[in-house]
């Protein structure tokens, strides 16, 4: 659902990994009027059984290996929404698209790779930087669960996450909860994963970057609350809200 702030429209954009079945879990999402949702360990709505489920995935982009846990990006029928043909056997997972003819987007569910170990989980955020830099524009946004942290730097990876972090920088693209929130990689307050559901340990990992154009226009970004979230997985939601002018090309 589009809102307006004065003479400009409020996007909302919402992240989760939602660790599996999300058909059962669509109920989380009643009071949540997201435009575009960014879900992590999906399944495939075009062979799930679920009508409602593929009622609610009315408009979207899906993949994955395991047609019950994939990555999805869904939308309504106000948003035009265009997959970027630009395949890498290397990468796992990533969807990167174009919203509107307005802004790129690349969904994020940074994987393991068993074939290459220091490219997995922020190793795969490193390459497909590297691979889709032409989507790196001054309208983009990377968004969704990067597995990553800075706390675990001193691990081999092709490129470790501050190197991550500061590669985005060079393209003026920054983290919109540090900017927010004014809090420094590494030092987050509020978690978005407990490990084993386990409330003793939280950790920061799932992450929504994007350009100067959306990051000075954030009216706000909230990290969903265990006592609601963990119920239905070890994930709490980001749920992002900016302010956008008409040019978006939104049709009412």
């Amino acid at each position: 659902m589009i809102s307006m702030i004065g003479e400009k429209q409020l996007i909302r954009i919402l992240t989760w990994n939602c660790g599996g079945a999300l058909r059962k879990k669509l109920n989380a999402f009643s009071n949540i009027n997201a435009d575009i949702f960014i879900i992590q360990e999906c399944e495939d709505p075009e062979r799930a059984n679920d009508n409602i489920y593929k009622a609610w995935a009315r408009k979207y982009l899906w993949i994955g290996d395991n047609k019950n846990k994939g990555l999805g990006v869904f939308t309504n029928e106000k948003w035009a929404l265009e997959k970027y043909i630009l395949g890498s056997n290397a990468l796992r997972y990533f969807i990167p698209c174009r919203i509107n003819n307005y802004f790129n987007l690349i969904a994020v569910w940074a994987m393991d790779n068993k074939e290459n170990y220091d490219a997995r989980y922020i190793g795969q955020v490193w390459l497909a930087i590297d691979f889709y830099m032409n989507l790196l524009s001054d309208a983009v946004l990377i968004i969704g669960d990067f597995n990553s942290n800075k706390i675990w730097d001193y691990k081999d990876r092709i490129g470790t996450h501050s190197d991550v972090v500061q590669k985005l920088a060079e393209h003026r693209i920054d983290s919109f909860y540090h900017k927010y929130y004014e809090e420094s990689q590494g030092e987050e307050t509020q978690p978005t994963f407990y490990l084993h559901k386990n409330i003793n340990k939280p950790y920061h990992i799932d992450y929504i970057f994007g350009s100067e154009k959306f990051s000075n226009s954030i009216h706000s970004l909230t990290v969903g609350k265990p006592e609601k979230w963990l119920a239905y997985s070890d994930h709490m939601p980001m749920f992002l809200e900016f302010k956008s002018d008409n040019s978006m090309g939104i049709t009412e």
